[in-house]
C-alpha cells in the first residue's frame, strides 16, 4: 500500500499518496477549482506542467506557487484563495546567493532533445550541465513518478552514467551571452557556459471558446501530466477534442488508467488524418505506436472533421456541443480534455537574439543558431515528435563539444523533418476555429479579457495597453498563440524575467537589501556589466 502523506487544504484535512504532485493531490481530494480569476471566476488546471498559472495556490504562507510543479509534502498548509489580482505582498526574506556554476556546454531542458545532447557532449569529453525546471528528468513527454516510460529509460541510464551534472527545479529568468541567471528554489544562481544548447520544448496551443475557462477543462497534455503525476480518473467521463496525434496518445494513457474515454474529436477531415495514417509505413516505429493507441481505444467514438463549439456546466457534470460544420451533438462528460497541437518555447532563443524563421528557430547543419556559441534542438526547430528531438540532440550535443556529425545522423534528422512537414499538413487548422470565440469569451485567463475587448485593437502591442492582454503571470505563452491564430498578431516580445520569480531573486541578484521604494525600478547586472531594466 502506498504510502500517504497528510497536508490542509483551507483549514481542512486531507491525505494523499507519496510521490504525487501537489496539483494531483488536489484533484484526488475533489478539487477542481483551483483558484479565482481576476474577475473572481473560478479555475481550475489547464496546462498541467507549469505554463498556464491556472494552478496557483498559497502554500505555507508563500502566494502564486503553481501546484502542477509542487511536489507534495508532508504538514503542507494549502490555501485555494491564490488570485491572480495583486493583494497584499509581503517582503520576501532576501536568501543568500547560491555559488556560480559554469561548464564547456550548457544545455536548457531535459526532454529527449536535451537529453540526447547531453549525453552526447558528455560523452564526447566535454563538461556538461544539464539545467531543467521540473525534478526530474524527462521532459513533457517522458515525465513519470515511479518506473519510467521504456522508451526514456535507455536515455536516463546513458545520463546517468555520463558525467554530465544536473541541476533540476531551476528555472532559467534571464540570459546574456555566455550566462544564465536561474532561480534555484528562490535563491538567484548564475551559470556560465562556453557553448549553450537550446532544447525548452513545446507547450500545447489552446484556442478560446465558450466555457473553455470552466474547472474541469483541462489540455490534452494537460490530462495526460495530471495522471503522470498521480492524479486519479478511474470511471470519469472524459471527452478529448482538439487536433494531432497527441489526442489518441493522451486517450489511451486516459483509458489505461480507467478513465471512461466518451469520444475523440479531430478537428482535421478524415480524408487527411488517413493519409497521414497511411504515410507512416515510412516509420514503422511510429507505426506500431498508433496501432498501439487504437488497440486501446477499441469501442470508443472518434470523429474526425469535428470539433468543440462550446461547453456548460449542467448539475456538476459538463456538457460539451460538438459540431462539423454541418451538423452539432451533444456529449457529457465529467472531464474536457482539449488542445490544438503544439507551439514551441520561443521566449528564451528570442532573448538571447537567435534567429527564428515562423515558429522555429533558424539553425544550420550543425543545429548551430545565428548566435554563436548557440544550438538548439527538439521542438524548437519545429513540431516533429520524439525521434526527431532525440536526433538533433544528438547533434547539437556533438557540435557543442566540437566533434564531426556523423553522417548517419544527419540523414536520419532529414527523414524526421520530412515526417515533421507531412505532421504539419496533415492536422493544419481549420479557418472555423477562428469563429468560435463569442464577444463574452475569455481569451486571456490571466487578466480575463475577452474576445471583445482584444478585437478592438489593431496589434498586440494595442491590446496589451488598452486591455492587459497578454500581461498576467503566464506571459502570453496561453493567449499569445491564440491572438497569434485569431488576428495574426506578435507577442514576440521576451523580456527578463522569462518567469515569475520571487522579487528577492532580483534584488539579491542586483546586490541589494530591502529597497523601502517599491516604485524603485529593479536590474541585475549581466556578465559584461550590462544592466538590465526589468519593469
Amino acid at each position: 500500500m502506498a504510502e500517504r502523506v497528510r497536508f490542509t487544504v483551507d483549514g481542512r484535512p486531507a491525505e494523499a499518496d507519496a510521490g504525487a504532485s501537489l496539483l494531483a493531490a488536489l484533484w484526488n481530494d475533489g478539487v477542481r477549482a483551483v483558484r479565482t480569476s481576476v474577475t473572481g471566476g473560478p479555475r481550475g488546471p489547464l496546462c498541467g506542467m507549469g505554463t498556464c498559472f491556472e494552478c496557483s495556490v498559497t502554500v505555507d504562507g508563500e502566494p502564486h506557487v503553481r501546484s502542477c510543479l509542487t511536489p507534495l509534502r508532508e504538514g503542507m498548509d494549502v490555501q485555494l484563495r491564490a488570485s491572480g489580482g495583486v493583494g497584499e505582498i509581503e517582503q520576501a526574506p532576501l536568501g543568500a546567493s547560491e555559488e556560480p556554476l559554469d561548464a564547456e556546454v550548457v544545455v536548457v531542458g531535459s526532454g529527449p532533445a536535451g537529453l540526447a545532447a547531453a549525453v552526447h557532449a558528455a560523452e564526447a569529453g566535454a563538461e556538461t550541465l544539464l539545467v531543467d525546471t521540473h525534478a526530474q528528468a524527462g521532459g513533457q513527454i517522458w515525465r513519470h513518478r515511479e518506473a519510467p516510460p521504456r522508451a526514456a529509460l535507455p536515455w536516463l541510464r546513458h545520463f546517468a552514467r555520463s558525467k554530465a551534472r544536473s541541476l533540476a527545479a531551476a528555472t532559467v529568468v534571464d540570459a546574456t551571452p555566455r550566462q544564465l541567471l536561474v532561480d534555484h528554489g528562490g535563491r538567484p544562481r548564475r551559470v556560465s557556459y562556453s557553448r549553450l544548447v537550446l532544447a525548452t520544448g513545446a507547450r500545447e496551443l489552446f484556442l478560446p471558446f465558450p466555457g473553455w475557462t470552466l474547472p474541469g477543462v483541462v489540455g490534452v497534455g494537460g490530462a495526460q501530466a495530471l495522471v503522470k503525476a498521480g492524479a486519479r480518473v478511474s470511471g470519469l467521463r472524459v471527452i478529448v477534442a482538439g487536433s494531432g496525434p497527441l489526442l489518441l496518445a493522451a486517450a489511451a494513457v486516459l483509458a489505461r488508467a480507467g478513465a471512461r474515454v466518451v469520444g475523440v474529436a479531430e478537428q482535421a477531415p478524415l480524408a487527411r488524418v488517413l493519409g497521414f495514417g497511411a504515410g507512416l509505413w515510412r516509420a514503422p516505429g511510429k507505426l506500431l505506436e498508433g496501432l498501439g493507441y487504437g488497440a486501446g481505444l477499441v469501442g470508443v467514438r472518434y470523429r474526425a472533421g469535428s470539433w468543440v463549439r462550446a461547453v456548460e456546466e449542467k448539475g456538476g457534470a459538463l456538457c460539451a456541443t460538438l459540431g462539423d460544420g454541418r451538423r452539432s451533438w451533444r456529449w457529457e462528460c465529467d472531464v474536457l480534455a482539449t488542445g490544438y497541437g503544439l507551439v514551441p518555447n520561443l521566449e528564451l532563443p528570442r532573448l538571447l537574439g537567435c534567429e527564428t524563421s515562423g515558429e522555429r528557430v533558424a539553425t544550420g547543419d550543425a543545429q548551430e543558431t545565428s548566435v554563436p556559441g548557440v544550438y538548439a534542438a527538439g521542438e524548437l526547430c519545429g513540431i516533429a515528435g520524439a525521434s526527431h528531438a532525440l536526433v538533433t540532440g544528438a547533434i547539437a550535443g556533438l557540435a557543442a563539444a566540437g566533434r564531426p556529425i556523423p553522417e548517419a545522423l544527419a540523414r536520419r534528422r532529414e527523414r524526421e523533418h520530412g515526417f515533421g512537414a507531412r505532421l504539419a499538413r496533415a492536422f493544419a487548422l481549420r479557418d472555423e476555429l477562428r469563429t468560435l470565440a463569442t464577444p463574452e469569451t475569455l481569451v486571456c485567463r490571466c487578466e480575463d479579457v475577452d474576445y471583445a475587448r482584444s478585437a478592438a485593437n489593431a496589434s498586440a502591442r494595442e491590446a496589451k495597453l488598452a486591455t492587459r492582454a497578454g500581461m498576467g503571470p503566464c506571459q502570453g505563452r496561453v493567449c499569445g498563440p491564440a491572438f497569434a491564430f485569431l488576428h495574426g498578431w506578435s507577442f514576440d516580445t521576451p523580456r527578463p524575467p522569462l518567469a515569475p520569480v520571487p522579487l528577492a531573486v532580483l534584488k539579491q541578484e542586483k546586490g541589494e537589501q530591502a529597497d523601502p521604494d517599491p516604485a524603485d525600478s529593479i536590474s541585475w547586472a549581466g556578465p559584461e556589466h550590462r544592466t538590465r531594466e526589468i519593469p
